[in-house]
């Protein structure tokens, strides 16, 4: 995973999440929503007006979720 991330919003990551399964937890802080799976995986997504994710920060997602690149592009 490297230059190959596409550039995602918050809203487009929050909707692959839940089609993986991922459900929303209470808020962590304000403009951060904790995203928690059956299975144990857990992340949190940060929410600010209009911005993409960054990219370090989405590579640190899809760690956090064990997704690649990939997959996230046919998800999205």
């Amino acid at each position: 995973m490297g230059h190959d991330l596409p550039m995602v919003t918050a809203r487009e990551l929050v909707s692959v999440l839940e089609s993986l399964g991922f459900q929303a937890r209470p808020m962590v802080a304000t403009g951060h929503r904790r995203y928690v799976h059956p299975d144990g995986r857990r992340t949190t997504v940060p929410f600010h007006a209009g911005g993409d994710i960054g990219r370090g920060l989405l590579r640190k997602i899809l760690k956090d979720i064990d997704l690649s690149s990939d997959k996230l592009k046919e998800l999205l």
